[in-house]
């Protein structure tokens, strides 16, 4: 067994590890952090298996943006988990039996991708890179259906704002075009009052010419 093997059953051990603990740990944040861990393991062996595009990707998309979101939620909601923890131990016995059957039909549809052959142009693939080779599969066969995933995600984020805007009564904001057209005489005006005191009348020069 080389270095490859040995450390491939290390981070597999540690994400096997990593994921039980996601679904069992009492604490919501310690099951986040745990499944952070998890993913941390599984882009180490995409390294491990020459995939460093998605090794990275995993890391910067999940790790990076997606889970610092999750921990974020989780500790401003404060969510009672004693509730929803109700009915585990009865619901394990069919849950395992629904996750690995599922594990099942991905081991036999998957099953063909693990049976790898040398490509005709070894050399010049290995030259390449991995990223690279991905970027012209993705920006020349797959362009459109790149185009369409891009689309789709920006509707669903402009849904996604437009079901969570909501018009708060006391929120105040500025329209700017009001503000354009303002003119000095809308702002300030002049008003003149009398004076609601008397001014003193001046001092008489006492003493005269002797």
């Amino acid at each position: 067994m080389n270095t490859i093997t040995g450390l491939f059953y290390v981070f597999s051990a540690v994400l096997l590890f990593a994921a039980f603990r996601v679904i069992t740990a009492r604490s919501t944040v310690h099951a986040a952090l745990y499944l952070v861990l998890s993913f941390f393991s599984a882009s180490c062996i995409w390294m491990l298996l020459r995939a460093e595009f998605l090794a990275i990707a995993l890391v910067l998309v999940y790790v990076g943006a997606v889970m610092v979101l999750f921990l974020f939620v989780v500790m401003m909601l404060d969510i009672n988990t004693d509730k929803l923890r109700e009915g585990f131990w009865k619901s394990l016995p069919l849950a395992g039996f629904v996750g690995a059957l599922i594990a099942l039909e991905m081991a036999l549809v998957l099953m063909r991708g693990f049976q790898v052959q040398p490509p005709a142009v070894a050399g010049k693939v290995e030259a390449m890179g991995n990223t690279k080779l991905l970027g012209i599969e993705i920006y020349t066969d797959y362009l459109y259906p790149l185009q369409l995933a891009a689309v789709l995600l920006l509707v669903a984020i402009i849904a996604a704002i437009a079901l969570t805007l909501r018009a708060r009564k006391d929120s105040r904001h500025q329209d700017a075009s009001v503000q354009v057209r303002a003119k000095k005489a809308d702002r300030v005006r002049i008003v003149k009052l009398p004076p609601t005191i008397e001014a003193p009348s001046a001092p008489k020069q006492e003493g005269g010419a002797a």
